[in-house]
């Protein structure tokens, strides 16, 4: 290998020219040699060596595991060739001509064809050489093209024909499509073709260089190289460059995506030279060549690095360079290139061949950030968590893991009494208390065959029944089934679910109206004072056939804060049959529904710990900084779930596993800046945030001893940032604080994260109480998933290189708020505004509610009212408690939810509020609700 100065980097790549070798004196081996592995190389065994002089590399097997193609310069010879290589005898038989320079070779499926590219067109001879005045630059040379030949290198035919460079095109072992990069859209992007180089689908989409690419074994996913120059001078000089026909790729990343280039994830943040990536054949992990750990360096190795960023190990150890890993078929033989064993005097690159030792052990670099997020993730999530319910054991081992995990941060206790625990109280379980009755002329309902739902009101109502359909009101699709029926003061019975009729076909319609709260709420609207619910069809009988089968009875389960106003409960079919006939005659039935129900409460905990700063006088007085991220989750499904027929636990390692995981970097980050901290810093993982954000609303009522909500500064949520895509990290919240972009932009480019910020302080998670409290906040998000709410949110789909980033970042921003002299400055942003020509048919009014009232309250107590909103404009203020809204009373935050989706945007009301004790008559004017 040639030596280059220090201070420049030698990098060998794909569609590279290696430099010629010097002239030798010796008569290079004809067979194969056989050598051992270097110290600290216990994944390599038997190693043989089967080229002997000149720049040998990329050495791709056949689909036979019998040979492999490669591409070298020998001596004499200006340009590089492709050959064939033999596993065994090491004996070579050129592909390619000789005309032109070509680059990587790959056979395909059956290994009697294979692809290469080349500039053979563009003339015989060999491209001219980069100009290294501009530093080290690779060419790509706007003749090559990606060729198919037969076997034997005859029968040559183009597969591509776009202007400019086509090359490092590698082949689906499944079906023979082919991976490559192409600069025909302007910019070097990866792009897939079939393999007849018809059906061209770019993969790639964002400014920088995109290279290298290779499948995984079935096919699924691809794993490449890329750069991402930042935006300003670094794409400037990059776009500068390209334009020239060259890139400086001294600074290289790996990416997986799925094969469609859907998903892209960077798993690696080394900043250095890393490049030729490819699979293992039966693991998620991956082998490349890299100059880590120093990005000057000249000396390259093999390394490993899971899928998700985690486990990075040293492979290689020998001096110079060994890369271009690539697994035989069988995944029982390692090729690769290198410069051991070259004679003093030469820099020769040679192919190797090493037996595999999957199960040697690991030699792993030192435990890195993606490694520790890792491992919180998966004690988070482990299905022996339960998915973390607040009503489960899970969520007791967590609060035990935590309280540890602080203590060996170096965390000071800041919950109650000294501990880590910050006590509330949250209702885990509902019960049918004694006098629950339900009474339908003469049906005694028996406690097995009814029961009341968790929203239900306590009550003993007794009166006359009124059969009310399915107890849909939507008149949208122009349907009332209280049209026409007089049901004030009367127990409703209606039908569950929705009706078969095309109205009702999608799963919004379905959803909504289906809504078993929704119902009890329409009821109440009508005047009803109890309601029934029964599964049983419109229009069948009995045991006809074709009913449909009895759905279960939902679970008797705590359903929010607040109750729906009136006793609900539900009837299975059984012993119905005459009652409903008489309801549908218009007979008169009489009826009792009584509803008690017992809830238990228990304790839950809050976790606080207090990262102190530099000196006790730099803090005095100064203000903290809260981090915060919540441990709880949906244990095994309930109303939360988007699994509703699965009890399995939901693991949660998105959400919140990666939050808490994420928090616990920043606290060993910060904990090794504390000299930068001038505040300090409580982490505190928060409980009950899936019931309503119940932690976060108690810390801010009561906050850990000592301190008073205007001492917090700022507030840093992290919540779901376990799938970092495309290293696009969003930051809501920004427009809380007006210095808050000053403070993210460079945390975010130290970690080489591109944060796009966003957004007021508002939204479903804990970040809310804070803001509605008057601290500044920021809520870090990775986006939403298919996974979310399932059981199938599982530690194997986190992307732990991101992660650790995410880490990285809040640390930075919490540390710069600490240390910034003055407070950020809280700012209470206006209601963002409509976004489109869009019609909207639902009301807003921009109020924000307290999703943990004081127990007892009747009504929606407001947390806050968003500026400029119909609630600010018509006179709320934080602190009422809104108890009626035009015709629709409001006892709970589900039926504000229901009145608004009732009401239309213009529409003035007159809504009902209690102020310090008093009813306060406002004047409201609905306003268009907001789709994001």
């Amino acid at each position: 290998m040639k030596r280059l100065p220090l201070g420049v980097l030698f990098f060998l790549g794909c569609a590279h020219a290696p430099s010629a070798p010097a002239p030798s004196t010796e008569t290079p081996p004809t067979s194969p040699k056989t050598l051992p592995a270097r110290e600290g190389e216990g994944h390599l065994g038997a190693l043989r060596q089967l080229t002997f002089g000149g720049e040998n590399a990329e050495a791709y097997w056949a689909f036979s595991g019998e040979a492999l193609t490669f591409q070298a310069r020998l001596e004499g010879q200006q340009c590089d060739r492709i050959y064939w290589l033999d596993a065994k005898t090491g004996a070579t038989r050129p592909i390619s001509s000789g005309e032109g320079v070509t680059t990587c070779a790959y056979a395909l499926p059956g290994d009697d064809e294979v692809i290469y590219a080349s500039t053979h067109e563009s003339g015989a001879a060999c491209p001219p050489k980069p100009d290294m005045r501009q530093g080290y630059v690779w060419p790509l040379y706007e003749g090559y093209d990606i060729y198919k030949a037969r076997a034997d290198g005859s029968n040559r035919r183009p597969l591509t024909r776009a202007p400019g460079y086509d090359a490092e095109a590698t082949v689906c072992p499944k079906d023979g499509s082919i991976v490559f990069t192409s600069v025909r859209d302007g910019d070097l992007e990866l792009y897939r073709m079939d393999a007849d180089g018809g059906n061209v689908k770019r993969l790639t989409f964002t400014p920088g260089y995109d290279g290298g690419a290779f499948f995984n074994r079935d096919c699924t996913k691809i794993v490449w190289r890329a750069s991402r120059p930042a935006p300003g001078k670094e794409l400037e000089d990059y776009q500068a460059l390209l334009a020239q026909g060259l890139v400086r790729p001294t600074k290289l990343e790996l990416y997986v995506a799925d094969a469609d280039g859907s998903n892209p994830t960077q798993i690696t943040y080394l900043n250095v030279a890393s490049f030729a990536p490819a699979w293992h054949p039966t693991r998620e992990r991956i082998l490349f060549s890299t100059n880590y750990p120093n990005p000057r360096g000249r000396e390259f190795d093999i390394w490993a690095v899971n899928v998700d960023g985690s486990g990075l190990e040293r492979i290689t150890t020998a001096p110079g360079f060994d890369g271009f890993p690539l697994f035989s078929p069988d995944g029982k033989q390692l090729a690769f290139s290198s410069n051991r064993e070259t004679a003093p005097g030469r820099q020769d690159t040679n192919v190797f061949i090493a037996e595999w030792r999957d199960d040697a052990p690991a030699t792993p670099a030192e435990p890195q950030p993606a490694d520790r997020v890792m491992e919180d993730v998966r004690f988070l999530a482990a299905p022996e968590q339960g998915g973390r319910g607040v009503d489960t054991p899970g969520i007791e081992q967590t609060a035990r893991y935590l309280e540890q995990r602080f203590t060996a941060l170096g965390l000071v206790p800041a919950g109650d009494n000294g501990t880590f625990r910050q006590r509330f109280s949250v209702t885990t379980e509902v019960k049918a208390g004694a006098g629950t009755a339900l009474e339908l002329g003469a049906l005694r309902a028996k406690d097995e065959a009814f029961l009341p739902l968790g929203f239900s009101a306590d009550g003993d109502v007794s009166g006359d029944v009124v059969l009310a359909g399915y107890g849909v009101r939507a008149k949208e699709l122009g349907v009332d089934d209280y049209a026409g029926l007089s049901v004030k003061g009367k127990i409703v019975v209606v039908r569950r679910f929705v009706p078969d009729q095309p109205a009702f076909a999608s799963s919004e319609a379905q959803r909504r109206y289906g809504d078993l709260r929704h119902k009890a709420w329409v009821a109440k609207e009508a005047g009803a004072r109890a309601l029934i619910v029964v599964d049983w069809p419109a229009g069948v009988a009995a045991g006809a056939h074709g009913t449909p089968t009895e759905a279960r009875l939902p679970p008797l389960r705590p359903e929010g804060a607040q109750d729906a106003g009136l006793p609900v409960v539900i009837l299975k079919r059984e012993g119905f049959e005459p009652v409903l006939q008489q309801l549908e005659k218009k007979k008169k039935v009489r009826g009792r529904v009584a509803v008690r129900l017992d809830k238990i409460q228990k304790d839950a905990w809050n976790l606080v710990g207090r990262l102190p700063a530099a000196s006790p006088e730099a803090r005095a007085g100064s203000g903290v900084v809260v981090v915060g991220a919540h441990y709880d989750h949906l244990g095994t499904g309930g109303r939360g779930s988007l699994a509703p027929d699965s009890h399995e636990p939901h693991l949660g390692a998105d959400d919140n596993a990666s939050g808490v995981a994420g928090l616990l970097e920043a606290a060993r980050l910060l904990a090794a800046k504390r000299e930068r901290l001038q505040r300090d810093v409580y982490f505190t993982a928060f409980s009950g945030e899936e019931l309503g954000v119940l932690g976060s609303t108690a810390w801010t009522r009561s906050p850990p001893a000592g301190l008073a909500m205007k001492d917090v500064v700022g507030m840093i949520n992290l919540d779901m940032v376990g799938r970092l895509r495309g290293n696009h990290l969003a930051v809501l919240g920004v427009e809380s604080g007006q210095e808050w972009r000053d403070v993210i932009a460079p945390a975010c480019a130290l970690a080489r994260v591109q944060c796009d910020g966003s957004g007021d302080g508002y939204g479903p998670s804990d970040h809310t109480p804070f803001y509605a409290a008057g601290v500044p906040v920021l809520h870090f998000f990775t986006g939403a998933h298919g996974d979310y709410h399932k059981p199938s949110d599982s530690a194997s789909r986190i992307n732990a290189a991101g992660l650790a980033q995410v880490g990285l970042i809040v640390s930075e921003v919490a540390a710069e708020v600490s240390a910034r002299p003055a407070r950020l400055t809280y700012r209470n942003v206006p209601a963002p505004a409509p976004a489109g020509d869009m019609r909207s048919f639902n009301a807003s009014l921009g109020t924000v509610p307290d999703y943990a009232p004081p127990e007892g309250t009747r009504g929606v107590l407001l947390a806050g009212v968003r500026p400029g909103g119909a609630a600010e404009q018509g006179g709320m203020k934080r602190g009422d408690v809104l108890i009626r809204l035009g015709t629709h009373d409001v006892g709970s935050v589900e039926d504000l939810m229901y009145a608004l989706n009732a009401s239309k945007p213009g529409e003035t009301v007159t809504a009902l509020v209690l102020r310090e004790g008093q009813e306060v008559k406002l004047s409201v004017t609905f306003q268009e609700s907001q789709r994001r």
